[in-house]
């Protein structure tokens, strides 16, 4: 399938986000910032992308997820959609990372731009997971958790420029910006950033196990104590 018709479902962060493409051609999108939405949104959100472009479930050729790292019920509510989806329509799950997916959203933003690209989302404190990717979205750094002080990013920014993006950049902006060679893009997370990625697994017919596959939370997850009397 030379140009197939993909339905993408992000909901890693506080932004639900479906898109339907076709090819390289985005059909129609449609999302919310509201945050703690995910369960009431997503699924009226793809029924309205479906309807607003005249398609129906079954000319969807592939689901393509936000894998993570990102919120732990986000990320619960993406991936369970997407397998439900999947078995239902007999179509493969392609898995793209949500930070590479930032980091091309970035670069869509930035233009021509040599800069490398550290996407961050945001976690704890000053933390945020994050990974660095050059302009032809070649991984540099591998995802980690980082936390940024005054030396997080130093040796990279004395050497080069970097564009810094994602829901966990505007904590660290004051930190970075005492650096010249630190940039920074400011958008909102889309599901249809993730099409190049998208399409270059499903042209290498690199598909997730759908029985099997899960979130990448990076971090195990830790619930908080109960505050009712009697539960602690």
């Amino acid at each position: 399938m030379i140009n197939p018709i993909l339905l993408h479902i992000e909901t890693a962060t506080d932004v639900c986000s479906v898109a339907l493409t076709q090819g390289t051609e985005v059909l129609g999108v449609k999302e919310s910032a509201d945050g703690n939405s995910h369960s009431k949104n997503l699924l009226p959100f793809i029924d309205s992308v479906l309807k607003e472009t005249n398609h129906v479930q079954q000319d969807i050729q592939g689901v393509v997820v936000s894998i993570g790292p990102g919120s732990y019920t986000g990320l619960r509510i993406g991936v369970s959609t997407a397998k439900g989806m999947a078995y239902s329509l007999g179509i493969p799950v392609v898995t793209v990372s949500t930070l590479e997916s930032i980091a091309q959203g970035a670069k869509q933003h930035a233009g021509n731009s040599n800069c490398d690209i550290v996407p961050m989302i945001d976690a704890r404190r000053m933390e945020v997971f994050s990974a660095r990717y050059d302009n032809n979205m070649n991984l540099l750094d591998d995802v980690a958790a980082v936390i940024v002080d005054d030396n997080a990013y130093s040796k990279l920014l004395r050497e080069k420029e970097v564009l810094f993006c994602g829901n966990g950049m505007p904590k660290c902006k004051a930190l970075l910006s005492q650096f010249p060679n630190a940039h920074f893009a400011d958008f909102t997370l889309s599901a249809q950033y993730m099409l190049p990625a998208a399409l270059k697994k499903w042209e290498a017919k690199d598909f997730a196990d759908t029985a099997y596959f899960e979130p990448f939370y990076l971090k195990e997850y830790v619930a908080g104590k109960p505050n009712v009397k009697g539960l602690h």
